[in-house]
């Protein structure tokens, strides 16, 4: 990968004529980035098209590709990446359900709005891989016949797919009504009883680590019963019925449904495992009376979830925001606070209530100047980044605590040019300070020098549009292919240094236009 072309590739600021002239000697990585510009002509598009037929997939994407510009025999994917988004030729499908690659069929497979033949055809397909992707996309009528697939992978699938009627999906979950599936893709291809090696060394071998069958299928099973607790379309009371199964996957992706039920919350609060217990606190479908059992879980994770919940209480959310930590967010339950709550939690005695609700940036100015003027340094950094906030303000903060703050002044798109000079050369903690001023659209051209003394300050640093041209010329050769690229795409560059980059970085005569 050529790192300058790339960068030049989603360089704003290249000229057309430039444009031209990459689009000539790219390479498959460079034409991917040029195939995102928004500012690309219609000769500019099927130039690129011409040189790197790959890129065709993101043209397509990006809504640049029509129908008339594609030859689905000599371009099949490019093809296919338009019947995806719902385009193309219904004959494309037909000439592409009998393509000899399995992966294109999969991909067809995949897309909206297939003739019925062609559907009829890939129910049909010889490869499993084809039905089962058929089965995970299709409409309810096709859903309803492969639900009950011989093959378990097609189950599972179907398993997966919101069209499936509730009852089919029920059936799938629990076994009853269906008949036993015959294969699945473990004795395909191996003697039974098979358990797959979690690291099999075998080249090419495609089975999932950790597959078995013993003639039952019994790990597609699994998969089966997964996939139709993860659908929402999964009856409620047929999911509840696993709370108590012996698979903590399975327990844990139960946790997870919105439609949890009273009882199975219980059960599930109760899990020996720590991840089930924190995925019943995250449920906002779960009552305070259980968020607050599990607030004082030994898990971290749990608390944290709990905390993060829409429906804690918020007595249990400050006291949990107390000895757990959360992180610097805006908390669900803060979000949402009353009136009445926000002024409470603007007086609490507790700091923790203060730095909670000082993450809301929509505060009555009375509350927000009083929390601005805070004695707890972690209240004043919650509040940091308002852009309410004055210079004066955003100065004071920085006065009083220091180093502590910094980075969140940083962030805070109100800050001059001239503070964010200053928070710079503000002490020893200073790097993640740098790191955010290298992003701020005010940063001057001296903040960002100072910017590149940190690595990822220096990423950021090459690609604002302040950086004097001289430093980002010396920052092509920068032995960081991130800063480079940062460089080459910044719409700071002199139009003529791209132009020697272009030519400097261009392969000679004959070179691939595949990717490097």
């Amino acid at each position: 990968m050529n790192h300058v072309l790339c960068g030049l590739a989603t360089n704003p600021a290249l000229p057309a004529e430039l444009v031209d002239r990459l689009i000539t000697v790219a390479d498959g990585d460079t034409a991917d980035e040029l195939a995102g510009r928004q500012d690309l002509s219609r000769s500019q598009v099927l130039a690129l098209f011409s040189r790197v037929p790959e890129c065709a997939v993101r043209l397509v994407h990006e809504g640049r590709l029509t129908e008339a510009d594609i030859d689905p025999v000599t371009r099949p994917d490019a093809a296919l990446a338009l019947l995806g988004e719902g385009g193309g030729d219904p004959r494309w499908a037909r000439l592409l359900a009998d393509d000899p690659d399995h992966a294109r069929r999969e991909r067809l497979a995949s897309c909206p709005r297939l003739p019925s033949d062609v559907v009829e055809a890939l129910v049909a397909d010889n490869d499993v891989r084809v039905v089962a992707e058929l089965a995970l996309c299709a409409s309810r009528n096709v859903t309803v016949r492969l639900a009950a697939h011989p093959h378990a992978e097609v189950r599972r699938a179907a398993a997966a797919n919101g069209a499936t009627p509730p009852a089919l999906l029920a059936a799938l979950l629990t076994g009853a009504g269906l008949p036993a599936a015959q294969r699945c893709l473990v004795c395909d291809q191996e003697a039974v009883p098979f358990t797959h090696h979690p690291e099999c060394p075998r080249p090419g071998c495609e089975l999932p680590p950790g597959a078995s069958c013993d003639g039952s299928h019994e790990s597609t099973v699994h998969d089966i019963q997964q996939a139709a607790l993860c659908n929402a379309a999964t009856p409620t009371e047929a999911a509840a019925g696993f709370a108590g199964h012996p698979s903590a996957l399975l327990r844990w992706t139960l946790a997870a449904r919105p439609d949890l039920t009273p009882e199975a919350s219980r059960l599930l609060a109760a899990d020996p495992v720590p991840g089930v217990r924190g995925e019943v606190a995250a449920n906002p479908a779960v009552g305070g009376t259980l968020l607050r059992s599990l607030s004082g879980d030994p898990s971290h994770e749990v608390r944290r979830a709990v905390a993060l919940n829409p429906s804690v209480p918020l007595d249990v959310l400050v006291q949990i925001a107390g000895t757990t930590r959360i992180g610097p967010t805006l908390v669900p339950r803060i979000a949402t606070a009353s009136a009445g709550e926000v002024e409470e939690l603007a007086r609490a005695s507790d700091p923790t209530g203060r730095m909670l609700l000082a993450q809301r940036r929509d505060l009555p100015a009375r509350i927000r100047d009083a929390l601005a003027a805070d004695a707890d340094a972690k209240v004043v950094k919650s509040l940091a980044g308002d852009p309410g906030l004055s210079e004066r303000q955003l100065r004071a903060m920085v006065d009083r605590h220091g180093s502590r703050v910094v980075a969140k002044v940083a962030v805070n798109p109100s800050t001059s040019a001239a503070l964010l000079e200053e928070l710079t050369r503000h002490g020893t903690s200073v790097r993640k300070a740098l790191r955010e001023v290298a992003r701020h659209p005010r940063a001057t051209a001296t903040a960002l020098l100072a910017c590149l003394a940190d690595e990822q300050g220096r990423r950021r640093a090459a690609g604002h549009p302040a950086l004097p041209p001289p430093v980002l010329l010396r920052l092509l050769d920068d032995a960081d292919w991130q800063v480079v690229e940062a460089a080459a795409g910044n719409p700071s560059l002199p139009a003529d240094a791209m132009e020697g980059l272009i030519n400097r970085h261009s392969p000679g005569p004959g070179s691939p236009s595949t990717h490097s």
